[in-house]
């Protein structure tokens, strides 16, 4: 055996830059929980030495004055976080504002461009149905859906809470849900991929493993999921999640589904819903599974030329961006002069 041969077991693998961003999200998701139990300790503090505070002793009142003083700029952190979350108080936005708002809302995908650890045993897979991507917002007896430009897609009546006004009354202020779907237009029905609230209850927070859970059981308990009739114009549907191990892969890319497959997504069990892109869930596409695996105009037609960014290096050499970067070849003299 060769002595390089002796130290390649040794060898530790090197880490991708996706996989160093999945592991930062899941500690700074981590942080934010402990800061908002020691949030809950501390107010929880503060209204029993209200409760107990003796108006004779004069340390007691002092000490309740220094944890008073904390509360409001904690309170205004948690406002200015409610303020973005809260779909009450978009509700009553207008046009350009409200479809700003919207249009913020939604966690995105990253492209899959490695295995992430611990795959089999921290992982969901299902099959992406294709068609429009929007959130669902049932409040105040009516049913919204908004794309992802934050633009209406459609207004109506919905058996989900708060959804429709029936005869039996369309449910309290607080009571709304706030739905991550994708309406697939050939059997006109919205498939629910994430549940963002429910009756009122926030789920922001919780992992997707609870979320996935929560979906399945509330919404068929609805009756969104039931056909269409004058009070539910439009028909509901969880998609099939599996555990992302092989016998789960393998029904999630071959099996058959009742829409038309537009990729895989993989939902980290431990995420919560986070706005915007998070590498805590991915999309596979190729040309098994999605029919949109290459980019296309606005019109669904395919381009002569496909684009992609890559980044030259001093040496002349096209990488990615990823980590350890992927060499795609290297450029002349004579056309980077004729570039620069």
């Amino acid at each position: 055996m060769a002595p390089h041969d002796l130290r390649r077991p040794f060898k530790r693998a090197a880490i991708s830059d996706q996989q160093k961003r999945r592991e930062l999200s899941l500690l700074r998701q981590a942080q934010n929980r402990r800061d908002a139990q020691q949030q809950a300790r501390c107010l929880a503090s503060s209204i029993l030495s209200l409760q107990s505070q003796v108006p004779e002793s004069e340390p007691e009142p002092q000490q309740s004055d220094i944890q008073l003083q904390t509360a409001p700029e904690t309170q205004q952190e948690y406002g200015d976080l409610s303020k973005d979350l809260d779909v009450c108080r978009a509700s009553k936005l207008r046009g350009p504002e409200v479809r700003k708002w919207f249009a913020r809302q939604l966690m995105l995908p990253e492209w899959m461009i490695d295995v992430p650890d611990r795959l089999s045993q921290d992982w969901y897979v299902f099959a992406r149905p294709a068609g429009k991507r929007c959130f669902v917002v049932s409040s105040n007896g009516t049913t919204v859906s908004r794309q992802r430009n934050g633009s209406i897609l459609h207004h109506f009546p919905s058996a989900l809470p708060a959804g429709a006004k029936t005869r039996d009354g369309s449910g309290s202020a607080q009571s709304y849900c706030i739905l991550d779907c994708i309406f697939h237009e050939l059997d006109q029905t919205y498939y629910v991929i994430d549940i963002v609230c429910w009756n009122g209850y926030s789920l922001y927070d919780c992992t997707a493993e609870f979320r996935f859970y929560w979906l399945n059981s509330k919404l068929e308990e609805s009756g969104a999921c039931n056909p269409p009739s004058y009070y539910h114009k439009f028909r509901f549907s969880a998609v099939s999640v599996y555990t992302c191990d092989q016998s789960g892969l393998y029904a999630a890319y071959t099996g058959v589904v009742p829409y038309v497959k537009d990729g895989l997504l993989f939902f980290n069990k431990h995420a919560h819903y986070e706005s915007g892109n998070t590498p805590l869930v991915l999309v596979w596409k190729d040309e098994n599974c999605s029919q949109y695996v290459i980019d296309t105009d606005s019109k669904g037609e395919i381009p002569s030329q496909q684009q992609v960014v890559l980044e030259l290096q001093d040496d002349r050499k096209l990488v990615t961006s990823d980590d350890p970067p992927v060499l795609f070849g290297c450029l002349d003299e004579d056309i980077i002069e004729k570039v620069w």
